[in-house]
């Protein structure tokens, strides 16, 4: 069903008449129905000066009456945000109620504001306002504008935060006065939009305000406004093409006239600086370069210390941590160039997959089997989640007693470790634990496809850490001689190893007659060698996000060159994981007391015993910056260029 069309003038008197221009206080009644008798009803003895005599007790004077409508504790007072109009048509109501008629109203208003009154239609109504020069339509549900309904009059239209698409259909038959458009937030799209800013529909235009749509082309648009010899003050950013590095340089040595730009006026020391970089239009691509960077990472959580000693057939543990960005995915391919990064987290292997639907369809089978068994503690819970997420093949609960512990199965990754629709997961290199991980990450993003970032810097990007838990198994060594594999290996080898020991007895024998000595044979059990490092297997990781938060980016659009912030994911750090994580970290140290002592220093851990209420953690903090590359001159442009 189609929203109902609502019209300008019909949002015009509904405003008037939420005014109350002919209700108490204002207009005629008992309490000023001396002021306004008719004049029939006069004597012509009235009509002669004399002093004024006392009211009679139902009426109030003029004073008293505006003092209802101008104090705020009143009743009868406006609400708040009404415009000065509405306040002078109030205490006109209140004085001379008799002029307040509708030709009074066509004749006096030069400023006409409807803002946020659902209006979709400006109607032919809006013509017989003779005198009209600013008309305010913002935040309305406009799509369009019959410009032959627009007074001839007028000097200033604002349409900001409607639903125009584009401008073509303010261009049939614009007021030829117009020095300011404001077309704000809305829907403007395409590289046609360009033929809709030049002198032939806007001749007179001083200010152009064409902030925050989705106008791609920077190059075309520029060529149009060229065409504007009134144009001194211009807003192009929130747009997709005010992205690129050369946006402001471009911009100002094309339009030598213009003096304010995206509110930041243009000094004459700024035009210097681009002076020539409009010359350069073909060099310069329609790109946008965004630089990451991802500093200290404090206050993680040292989950080694919580482990107990491996025994010799393990499992041995190592733990890493990182931290993972999400970024818009460029239809270039830039996805497909760093999705290798997190290619293990986003898409599991399918063999976790089909471990993870083979248990659950084991788990619906016992379910389905049995009803007797009893609900499985969440200590067993959290164990099979943690073995299905990382392929561990530890034992799991063979019965599952309601849906809502099935439903607590389903989930194989954390949802925070996957990217967004249309993004793609980045990361830092994993590094060991430390009190401070620097993880010294740096990287540029390229992209050509303009309108989705946009969209990207509007809704922001998720910053999160994670652990990483690794177990490593020792491979089992191959078998013995006595077994009988080796014994079958054995009787194919044979005669290889007896012509070999032939060889060997040879060569002895020739050396012997030479002189030459033999090297002495090492004795076998005389001293112990040196074991050599076993073969390892390790299973997938386990992952564990320790905090994630969005990281807001729409001030890049809104002009600024980075944002960089400290994303704060609380503290995660206890005093029993700290305690030990010291004694270790002290005993390691070959200059005992003195080393401790260091240590308790640099980590800012309290020496044992401490009482709980000393103790005051590091929260999990995490360093980045977003910068929006924009060059500063015509010779960084250029460098730019030729890297």
């Amino acid at each position: 069903m189609e929203p109902e069309t609502r019209t300008l003038s019909a949002a015009v008197r509904e405003h008037l008449r939420q005014l109350c221009l002919h209700e108490f206080p204002c207009g005629t009644g008992s309490w000023n129905k001396s002021r306004f008798l008719p004049q029939t009803s006069r004597a012509w003895r009235e009509l002669i000066p004399r002093q004024e005599k006392a009211l009679s007790p139902g009426e109030e004077t003029v004073e008293d009456l505006l003092g209802l409508v101008r104090s705020a504790h009143s009743p009868w007072a406006l609400v708040e945000g009404s415009s000065a109009e509405d306040l002078f048509l109030k205490e006109l109501a209140i004085q001379n109620p008799l002029m307040l008629k509708d030709s009074f109203f066509y004749t006096y208003f030069r400023s006409l504001r409807v803002v946020d009154k659902d209006v979709s239609l400006v109607d032919k109504e809006l013509l017989k306002f003779v005198k009209l020069e600013e008309l305010v339509l913002s935040a309305n549900q406009i799509k369009e504008i019959d410009t032959t309904n627009l007074p001839p009059t007028l000097k200033v239209l604002e349409l900001y935060g409607n639903k125009i698409t584009s401008m073509e259909c303010l261009c049939h038959h614009p007021p030829p006065r117009l020095q300011h458009l404001g077309l704000g937030h809305n829907n403007l799209l395409g590289h046609l939009e360009s033929l809709h800013v030049t002198s032939d529909h806007w001749p007179n235009l001083v200010s152009l305000d064409l902030s925050f749509n989705n106008l791609m082309d920077l190059h075309s648009m520029v060529a149009g406004l060229q065409t504007l010899q009134h144009l001194r003050l211009l807003l192009l950013q929130g747009n997709p093409l005010a992205l690129v590095p050369h946006y402001r340089g471009f911009t100002i040595d094309s339009l030598a006239r213009l003096c304010v730009l995206d509110d930041i006026t243009v000094a004459s020391s700024e035009k210097h600086l681009f002076r020539g970089l409009s010359h350069s239009e073909d060099l310069l691509a329609p790109e946008a370069q965004i630089l990451v960077t991802v500093g200290n990472l404090r206050g993680v959580l040292d989950s080694s210390v919580l482990d107990p000693e491996p025994g010799p057939q393990g499992p041995f543990i190592t733990y890493n941590y990182y931290v993972t960005y999400d970024f818009v995915e460029d239809e270039e391919g830039e996805g497909s160039q760093y999705s290798g990064v997190l290619a293990e987290i986003i898409k599991p292997p399918s063999s976790l997959e089909q471990l993870g639907e083979d248990i659950l369809e084991e788990i619906i089978e016992d379910i389905e089997e049995s009803s007797e068994s009893g609900l499985a503690s969440l200590s067993e819970l959290g164990e099979m989640e943690e073995s299905i997420v990382s392929g561990a093949s530890e034992p799991l609960p063979q019965s599952i007693g309601s849906a809502e512990e099935l439903a607590k199965l389903r989930p194989l990754l954390d949802p925070r470790l996957c990217p967004s629709p249309g993004t793609v997961l980045f990361s830092t290199v994993p590094k060991p634990w430390s009190d401070v991980i620097p993880c010294n990450y740096e990287l540029q993003h390229t992209l050509k496809d303009l309108v989705p970032l946009k969209a990207f810097l509007l809704s922001g990007t998720t910053v999160t850490v994670v652990e990483e838990k690794i177990l490593s198994w020792p491979v089992e060594q191959p078998p013995s001689s006595d077994s009988p594999l080796a014994a079958k290996k054995g009787k194919g080898e044979k005669d290889k190893k007896e012509k070999e020991k032939d060889k060997k007895n040879k060569k002895g024998k020739d050396k012997a007659d030479k002189g030459e000595k033999e090297p002495p044979k090492a004795q076998k059990g005389s001293k112990k060698q040196k074991e050599l490092p076993k073969e390892m297997h390790q299973d997938p990781p386990i992952l564990r996000v320790l905090g994630s938060s969005p990281v807001v980016l729409e001030a890049l659009l809104a002009g600024e060159s980075f944002v960089s912030t400290v994303c704060n994911f609380g503290v995660i750090r206890t005093l029993e994981a700290d305690r030990l994580t010291l004694n270790r970290d002290a005993k390691k140290n070959k200059k005992g007391k003195k080393a401790a002592l260091e240590v308790k220093s640099k980590t800012k851990m309290p020496a044992a015993p401490v009482f709980e209420s000393d103790y005051q953690p590091e929260p999990l903090t995490v360093e980045i910056q977003i910068q929006l590359i924009q060059w500063r001159s015509t010779e960084e442009a250029l460098r730019g260029l030729v890297i």
